[in-house]
């Protein structure tokens, strides 16, 4: 009778220990500790490129499958100590995010919906079986982290805060599974313009050979793997002249993306209707929030039809060849509008037609209409959360 008494105790710990929620992200445990060695900002801001300088301080959150995530810590800015065998080296187990912080023309600083970024790296993380979090909570540690370095915000329009949320398996033994410990960490860099030629249009190379995703596959995530496998096509298309790669899928060669981002382009289509039309969201197509956003500020709009379909490369060069269309672009948080002057497909270059001379109207005015939210000459928008 003693035996089974202590074996149900014992029975009644461990389904305790198994059923017991773990800790989410949780703000109200913030550790903050403050660089005693600030660095020199940055004080020309037109060299400042992309992604080459940092603030002074991160954002770290460790996680473990038996307590959950630990408190978070924004920290000085600092190089990350990991064993050789932790699995993001050996498996890619790794995800990461791309936002922005912006000066406003009243000195204000926003972010630009956060929420839609929490929501993608929460979704590349369930994918990619690291862990969860509460959306709501990783997005005030990202407002707090930003309002802490706030005065390397760079002013002016195509100047900004570039944030870089990642997640890592840093499990320290090999074998593939699960992880067992994680870690989230965010990184903040003053940036300018992505391209160093501006805005201004870019040539694509639409190849066959390549094929950036596939269904059922990574695809829909922000993935590092889905970038890595780009930098050999990348560096073949710059050997013809062009600066990215329209990525193409299928016997058909459905447009997928261009480059890093989505791609946009307005035509009057085979029945004769003016349309914007971009590839859907089919899990092979990351669902960008810029993407989002030219959606939504274009279907308000309601001057044309605004389609999420597939179309095929031989659609789109006979449109091209034929006239019909208008004006294509990419879209994207780092480059956030890039025009497209022309497309190179079976070595035939196809020209895209530019109304304003360096991009297309529509190109430019999704732009203004962008930054004018960002910056806050459109005030109080709801897109654009004032944090500090």
């Amino acid at each position: 009778c003693t035996i089974l008494s202590m074996a149900a105790r014992s029975l009644i710990r461990r389904a305790y220990a198994t059923t017991a929620p773990s800790r989410d992200l949780d703000i109200s445990k913030l550790f903050v500790e403050t660089t005693l060695s600030p660095k020199q900002h940055i004080q020309v801001k037109e060299t400042l490129g992309f992604g080459k300088y940092f603030t002074d301080h991160m954002l770290k959150v460790q996680w473990n499958a038996e307590s959950g995530w630990d408190a978070p810590h924004i920290v000085p800015f600092q190089n990350l100590s990991l064993p050789p065998s932790a699995t993001v080296f050996h498996y890619a187990i790794e995800c990461f995010e791309g936002m922005k912080a912006f000066r406003g023309v009243d000195d204000k600083i926003r972010l630009f919906r956060p929420e839609l970024n929490a929501a993608r790296l929460w979704k590349s993380c369930k994918r990619l079986a690291l862990p969860t979090f509460d959306q709501g909570q990783f997005v005030e540690l990202i407002k707090t982290l930003v309002a802490k370095d706030k005065a390397w915000i760079p002013g002016g329009r195509g100047y900004s805060l570039y944030i870089r949320p990642t997640a890592i398996s840093t499990q320290p033994t090999l074998g593939v599974g699960q992880c067992s410990s994680a870690l989230l960490f965010a990184i903040l860099s003053p940036v300018g313009a992505y391209y160093p030629t501006g805005f201004k249009p870019v040539n694509l190379l639409a190849d066959t050979r390549y094929v950036r995703a596939w269904p059922g596959g990574m695809g829909d995530t922000k993935c590092g793997g889905n970038y890595a496998s780009t930098i050999k096509p990348q560096a073949e298309a710059a050997g013809k002249n062009c600066q990215q790669v329209l990525w193409l899928f299928g016997e058909n060669q459905q447009v997928t993306e261009v480059g890093t981002m989505n791609l946009f382009v307005l035509w009057d289509n085979e029945k004769g209707e003016r349309e914007l039309i971009t590839a859907p969201l089919d899990g092979t197509i990351l669902q960008g929030v810029t993407r989002q956003s030219v959606l939504d500020l274009t279907r308000t709009w309601g001057e044309f039809k605004v389609s999420e379909r597939v179309y095929t490369m031989p659609q789109l060069r006979d449109a091209l060849k034929s006239g019909r269309v208008v004006e294509m672009f990419g879209a994207g948080t780092a480059a956030t509008v890039s025009p497209v002057g022309s497309v190179l497909y079976n070595d035939e270059h196809l020209a895209v037609p530019l109304a304003e001379g360096d991009a297309g109207t529509l190109a430019k005015r999704v732009m203004n209409a962008l930054f004018d939210i960002q910056y806050g000459v459109v005030p109080s928008h709801p897109w654009a959360p004032i944090i500090a």
